[in-house]
């Protein structure tokens, strides 16, 4: 599925724990687009699928998590010098899970990063564009910072 035109659509997942802390996935050396950085699960809307169809994949595909009810948080342009123009369409949850509970099932690992902490670590591209409006959610409100 496309957004206007020809602009992809990616969907990722901020899913926070009961300190309001954001699931985070270390990337390896292997991606094309930002290796060695931090990012959300996430990933590309597939052909007759919808952003919150994608998000729930990609968050079951890369954690092993599920959840309900995902909330839109915001679609959010980012232009990437590797693949371009595309829009990332960030959805939130909170979860009773720790660390324990995730699978990494891409990356190097997959852990709750506190969200005061996240922007001195290298995060991808979406994850900067998208992480002011991330931690002035609802979703990280009265959390530890």
């Amino acid at each position: 599925m496309t957004h206007s035109g020809s602009v992809p659509d990616f969907a990722c997942v901020a899913v926070a724990d009961a300190r309001r802390w954001v699931l985070m996935q270390e990337r390896d050396e292997h991606p094309v687009i930002d290796p060695e950085c931090w990012g959300l699960p996430g990933g590309s809307v597939e052909p007759g699928e919808s952003p919150e169809q994608a998000a729930h994949r990609e968050l079951d595909e890369e954690t092993g998590l599920r959840a309900e009810d995902l909330v839109p948080l915001g679609v959010f342009a980012v232009d990437h010098p590797v693949v371009g123009l595309h829009h990332c369409h960030l959805y939130g949850v909170r979860l009773d899970v720790s660390d324990e509970d995730v699978v990494c099932g891409e990356g190097r690992r997959m852990v709750f990063v506190d969200p005061g902490a996240a922007p001195s670590l290298p995060l991808t591209l979406a994850a900067r564009t998208l992480w002011p409006s991330l931690t002035a959610s609802e979703l990280l409100a009265g959390g530890a910072r």
